[in-house]
């Protein structure tokens, strides 16, 4: 397997010469699949774009949080304004972000609800660009992470699960220092499982 490992990084083959590998080397090595070539290529492609992506992401984080012109802390409270509130169980967290800005989230760690309450919004993930108008709800997957720009301005509400009431544990326990932490990577896992 390391052959064909190091075959995809260093010289990649056409879909119609990687179906006869595969059905050659399912022969040779007398395996069973529990997916067929075309769900095993499909599920590579959506992991290789995750991972361009990602790394997308963490140049352009990089290259953003070493700009001075960068604002964070104090100033990004001041024109993004938080609200908390917390149920039984849940942390909700409302943002308002004003008409033309333009924002890199979190990566998040755990799959949660979110809630676009007014304005519309262009919102980049590894899934491509879309357009949010309110009022829009969906599900926050794990390892996402989104560059927003709000074409006016838009208040975004997400709901996390959490017995905690305290702000910096609850942004501890739902986002990740970076793509490399555990709870991320299982989403990768998760894909692979979701189609076996």
């Amino acid at each position: 397997m390391k052959e064909i490992d190091n075959q995809i990084k260093n010289n990649p083959i056409t879909k119609e010469e990687a179906k006869k590998q595969f059905v050659e080397k399912t022969k040779e090595l007398g395996l069973k699949h529990a997916f067929d070539f075309e769900e095993a290529w499909e599920i590579g492609k959506e992991l290789q774009r995750k991972k361009h992506y990602r790394a997308k992401m963490e140049e352009l984080s990089e290259k953003l949080h070493s700009n001075p012109d960068f604002i964070t802390g104090e100033e990004v409270k001041k024109l993004n304004p938080l609200k908390h509130m917390f149920a039984d169980g849940c942390y909700i967290r409302e943002i308002y972000n004003p008409a033309g800005q333009i924002l890199l989230t979190k990566i998040h760690k755990k799959k949660h609800p979110f809630f676009l309450m007014e304005g519309e919004m262009l919102v980049l993930t590894d899934k491509g660009i879309e357009t949010l108008v309110a009022p829009h709800y969906g599900i926050t997957e794990p390892g996402t992470q989104r560059i927003i720009y709000s074409k006016t301005g838009c208040k975004f509400v997400t709901v996390h699960a959490t017995e905690s009431t305290n702000i910096e544990d609850i942004e501890k326990e739902v986002i990740a220092d970076n793509y490399k932490d555990p709870e991320i990577t299982l989403d990768q896992i998760n894909l692979i499982k979701e189609n076996i």
